[in-house]
């Protein structure tokens, strides 16, 4: 492992000196820097700035601080009570060990677990610009089929990230430029030809908190994941489902997201257009997951996602049509 210093930030616009990242729960950052991907020439430790608070939003929505504990957010009761699909996606998405580690800024800013990215000794584009994709021959059963580019095809690994895609929740940061906002879905970017650019963040400006809007009244949600084995690992294919139904039977809210599917969490916007004032089945929910899909481009060995993902829309949002809950 590469040589660093360390110290700890004072406050969230603290900055970065060129070569520093910032270190909270380190569940990724660490294993990163001991296989040689990330090389930082300084660790920022924010763990002991005050953002480790989960407060209530006027409207029934929820405010959750960068620092809070994946664990922490996941067994508290209103995120259980108003978000179940949130709550759902974290338990989903590593041990308990982990869970007591991560942060929720950290989860987000997670970056993909592509074997070629996590091999330093390969070449991969997100940390050698220009060396290739080796992927798009190679392994890619796990890869993108939507939002790739020639450049870049791997996919976003947060589980969370997709729930509060699904949740329209809007990311707080603080930097050198001082304090914005971030809708959810806007803070992954594509890769395009800058696959080495996972986010719009800047250098030097952190995550502080993350809003979390309250649905609509009578919206249930869940999240589904799909993955290898029955023990933790990531996602295959995930869903990220809150929906609506009227008493004549006709979608009156759905949202939607993807996991596994993209290199950032994939909104299905296209979807949720054309099943909103559509009759809540399952010839509907599957036709607007296929239409989702219209624009995928699978590779060699993951065309399945093209069957695995409009399977898991449509039992998912049978279930929570379910107006007795099965």
């Amino acid at each position: 492992m590469k040589t660093f210093s360390y110290r700890t930030a004072t406050g969230p616009a603290d900055g970065l000196e060129p070569g520093a990242v910032f270190l909270a729960g380190g569940t990724n950052l660490v294993d990163l820097m001991k296989l040689g991907v990330a090389t930082p020439d300084a660790l920022v430790d924010v763990t002991r700035l005050p953002l480790g608070e989960i407060t209530d939003l006027p409207g029934g929505g929820l405010r959750i601080g960068a620092a809070v504990r994946n664990s922490d957010l996941a067994a508290d009761p209103r995120a259980r009570q108003a978000f179940p699909l949130l709550s759902q996606a974290l338990l989903a998405g590593a041990s308990g060990q982990l869970r007591n580690m991560a942060t929720t800024g950290g989860n987000l800013l997670q970056r993909t677990r592509c074997r070629y990215f996590m091999d330093a000794t390969k070449p991969c584009n997100k940390h050698t610009p220009g060396s290739g994709c080796p992927a798009r021959d190679g392994d890619h059963r796990n890869l993108a089929i939507l939002g790739g580019s020639e450049a870049c095809i791997a996919t976003h690994p947060s589980d969370m990230a997709v729930a509060l895609a699904a949740l329209d929740a809007i990311v707080h940061v603080d930097g050198p430029a001082g304090p914005r906002t971030i809708p959810v879905t806007g803070l992954h970017r594509l890769p395009g030809d800058r696959p080495d650019r996972d986010t719009v963040l800047e250098h030097g400006e952190l995550i502080t908190a993350v809003d979390v809007p309250a649905l609509p009244s009578a919206t249930r949600s869940a999240y589904r994941k799909a993955r290898d084995r029955a023990s933790y690992a990531f996602a295959v294919g995930s869903v990220a489902a809150a929906l609506a139904v009227t008493d004549d039977g006709l979608v009156s809210e759905v949202r939607l997201a993807w996991g596994a599917v993209a290199p950032r969490p994939w909104r299905a916007w296209r979807a949720e257009e054309r099943l909103r004032g559509r009759p809540a089945t399952a010839a509907e929910f599957r036709a607007a997951a296929d239409a989702e899909l219209a624009a995928a481009e699978p590779g060699r060995d993951n065309a399945y996602k093209m069957e695995l993902l409009p399977r898991m829309t449509t039992a998912l949002l049978e279930r929570l049509a379910d107006r007795e809950g099965r």
